[in-house]
């Protein structure tokens, strides 16, 4: 399956979303696209919907990890949100635990914790 991904304003943060299999480059791509709109922005707020995403390996997760710390140095906080039950037994079984990265259930959750209502 193709990868899709998507950058869009909501609110005043940043919704990404993505579906199919993320490559290696694809999830480069993202983060270099994603860092470039939060300065240009100034978003405060990223969420990050991995809901689409079968597996999210330990590059992924690495790469999750590596743009919460470059969106954290443009003054955004980072919440990855639709994190599925076996994405997450599968990343502590690998030992990638994300310290200091920021999750919520759903989308709304992740606004919640953002203190972001949404669009307005």
């Amino acid at each position: 399956m193709p990868t899709t991904t998507s950058i869009v304003g909501l609110g005043d943060v940043l919704l990404v979303t993505m579906q199919g299999e993320l490559r290696d480059d694809d999830a480069l791509t993202l983060q270099e696209k994603l860092t470039t709109r939060v300065a240009e922005t100034s978003a405060p707020g990223v969420l990050i919907d991995i809901s689409g995403l079968e597996v999210v390996d330990s590059f992924l997760a690495r790469t999750l990890h590596d743009i919460a710390g470059a969106c954290a140095l443009l003054a955004a906080r980072t919440v990855v949100v639709g994190m599925r039950p076996e994405v997450a037994i599968t990343l502590v079984e690998l030992g990638l635990t994300l310290p200091g990265l920021e999750t919520a259930l759903t989308v709304a959750g992740g606004l919640s914790l953002l203190g972001s209502s949404g669009p307005r």
